[in-house]
């Protein structure tokens, strides 16, 4: 990452912010890559994203992907409530059973949260949506059976410019969302044996 956008010098701050991103020790079962950012969201940004260890390069993940998006405006946007802003999309197939869970939106939101208290995020202003998705093949896609998958789009605002927790925190929720334990204490795990069957 440069401190440069579009060949325009950047603000220190949102400087420093690249320089944590850079500092970031993601979980090595995932994939990193700086892709665009869409939109034109904040006069400056930059975005990732990631896939957990994916089956062909430069091809999502069959067990889970994600973006993360880190949106910086000096002017402090009041819905904001700062000069930075996160927004970030997890998504994950899951055993049929485990997609119908009445309280699987309910887990999924929890783990975002211990994931970014387990790496020491500061944050405030969280707010997101988790998706749950069942699906039925029919004609030529009938073979695929039933199928489910969860996505979590959430966004925050940063207490600094220091990101890196928040962007290992991310990630640490991908893992976890593709069925592989917490590396940290203090985050619960419910749905342990959501791949039991295909490992």
């Amino acid at each position: 990452m440069s401190d440069t956008v579009e060949g325009a010098s950047v603000p220190p701050a949102f400087a420093a912010a690249l320089q944590s991103i850079a500092r970031a020790v993601p979980r090595p079962e995932l994939t990193l890559s700086d892709i665009r950012v869409p939109g034109q969201l904040a006069p400056y940004s930059v975005a990732l994203a990631a896939d957990v260890r994916p089956a062909r390069h430069e091809v999502d993940s069959d067990q889970g992907t994600g973006r993360f998006v880190l949106l910086h405006d000096p002017a402090r946007p009041e819905a904001w409530g700062g000069e930075f802003r996160v927004v970030c999309f997890v998504q994950a197939p899951l055993e049929t059973d485990i997609g119908v869970d009445p309280f699987l939106a309910d887990v999924t939101w929890s783990w975002l949260i211990d994931a970014l208290a387990a790496r020491g995020a500061r944050y405030h202003s969280i707010s997101g949506t988790a998706t749950k998705i069942l699906s039925t093949g029919y004609g030529d896609l009938a073979n695929q059976g039933d199928g489910a998958q969860i996505e979590l789009r959430a966004s925050w605002t940063p207490l600094s410019s220091d990101v890196a927790a928040h962007v290992e925190g991310w990630g640490e929720l991908l893992c976890m969302l593709a069925g592989l334990p917490p590396t940290r204490e203090g985050v619960t795990v419910l749905l342990s044996a959501r791949r039991a069957g295909r490992e």
